[in-house]
């Protein structure tokens, strides 16, 4: 679930946090002249009439700006007096950013009961907003009961109906149809997984069942194949259990669904095989039969798949913007800077253009090759992102290069000697001193580079 959560609304975690910070910003910023606590003069009530405003309107926009003034920087003070605030104003104007603010507060004091109250709350008045529905999926599934998985099963198919109907229209003007739809694919299949769990958590076995199938059959993924696999085996139907434990075991670990435990699946595989066939012999032929079965299977390829064969920096073959391979082999013998980045990342906004501009001041070096390398879940989001920024600096997808460096932080900044092997590393982007250090570090390599050359 949490998995889904990130990489279905990796553009949404970002937003909500800019949601209640742009809310809060209106309400504590927002001081119009209607609302002024002097007494106003017949004139100005029409004006205030004319414009909208009723004087309970004014009065419940004041006592929202003191009830977060009051709160200062206290999470738990703000709670408080929302909450209050709601009692005494249940159909405020801004009812719907205070819910908003009211779950992420709650969900930064760790009471899931409270953001589960006001998602459910915000979902009413919008019912539209799959985002907060997945939310409170989440804590629906958090709490377990039957009534609260019933409702979270009630969002789910709320938003696999929202996703089907998406028209191709409403696509991003910058992403091509086949990406769009590819993505559309990726979003639904986790959804049928996540809406597939519940009804398993529920013992509704064949509704589940149904959505693993759906599922499965928009992207093979190892977590479908997985609880297909408990399912068959629950109803002891052991040879289509063995089945779907092979593909959850050579299919990809990590997929839209989520990421499986391998050596979990290999534990139940082997369970039922020797209940089935008494001991272990045979089930070698049999993983391998499906890895030679899954070759066929039209698995997308992603960062978790891509040059995962790879032995050495050498051998990736990263991709262009454009989708065009860039080896790296040509590389070789030449003093390589990487900056690994994603557009949520802060930091490297900040980074980016110092990076620019040192790539810059070696222009024309044919011993240097730099590169920016994305490292963003959702690839989609990375051409309008660099249409704005304007980076005059190649960038390519890390397309498992991350990975293989264990680039567990961002901004991490990274020359290679001419030997492939790892000069230099900064993790995090310092605020001073970032443009000397690094041109001190890309000359050291350039400069060990000439003294081996000449032994």
């Amino acid at each position: 679930m949490e998995h889904f959560l990130r990489s279905f609304a990796l553009e949404c975690s970002i937003m909500r946090w800019l949601s209640l910070i742009s809310t809060l910003a209106i309400l504590l910023a927002l001081a119009p002249r209607a609302f002024s606590q002097k007494p106003a003069s017949n004139a100005q009530q029409s004006q205030d009439s004319a414009a909208g405003i009723s004087k309970q309107d004014a009065d419940a926009e004041m006592q929202l700006q003191k009830a977060i003034g009051d709160a200062g920087n206290d999470k738990a003070a703000l709670v408080r007096n929302l909450k209050n605030y709601l009692l005494r104003f249940p159909d405020a104007p801004r009812k719907a950013g205070v819910y908003r603010a009211l779950v992420e507060s709650c969900q930064q004091l760790q009471d899931p009961a409270c953001a589960l109250d006001y998602a459910e709350r915000l979902v009413a008045v919008h019912p539209d907003d799959s985002e907060m529905m997945l939310l409170a999926i989440g804590l629906l599934q958090q709490e377990g009961s039957e009534a609260s998985l019933t409702r979270a099963t009630s969002y789910a198919t709320r938003v696999i109906d929202r996703i089907e109907k998406t028209p191709p229209e409403e696509k991003p003007a910058r992403m091509s149809l086949k990406d769009w739809q590819a993505q559309q694919d990726r979003f639904r299949a986790a959804l049928y997984s996540l809406r597939g769990q519940i009804e398993k958590s529920r013992s509704h076995y064949e509704l589940a069942a149904k959505d693993f199938q759906q599922s499965y059959s928009l992207r093979p993924n190892a977590i479908a194949a997985e609880h297909l696999g408990e399912i068959a085996e629950m109803k002891n139907d052991y040879p289509q259990a063995i089945e779907e434990y092979s593909l959850a075991f050579a299919l990809p670990e990590d997929g839209p669904a989520g990421k499986v435990d391998r050596r979990e699946v290999r534990m139940k595989l082997g369970n039922v095989w020797r209940r089935v066939h008494g001991s272990e012999q045979g089930l070698g032929e049999q993983i391998l039969t499906t890895y030679d079965r899954l070759g066929a299977v039209p698995v997308t390829a992603g960062p978790w798949t891509r040059n995962k064969d790879a032995k050495d920096l050498f051998t990736f073959v990263l991709r262009n913007m454009d989708g065009s391979p860039l080896p790296l082999s040509p590389l070789k013998g030449k003093v390589i800077v990487l900056s690994f980045w994603a557009t949520w990342c802060g930091p490297c906004r900040e980074l980016e253009p110092e990076f620019v501009q040192i790539a810059k001041n070696y222009t024309g070096n044919t011993n240097l090759a730099f590169y920016a390398v994305n490292t963003d879940a959702d690839e989609s989001l990375v051409p309008g992102f660099l249409a704005k920024q304007k980076w005059d600096v190649p960038v390519v997808f890390a397309d498992g290069l991350d990975d293989s460096m264990k680039v567990n932080y961002l901004p991490t900044v990274v020359v290679l000697d001419r030997d492939g092997k790892i000069s230099f590393r900064m993790d995090g982007f310092p605020p001073e001193g970032f443009t000397e250090t690094l041109t001190t570090a890309i000359q050291q390599a350039l400069n060990s580079g000439k003294l081996n050359s000449a032994k």
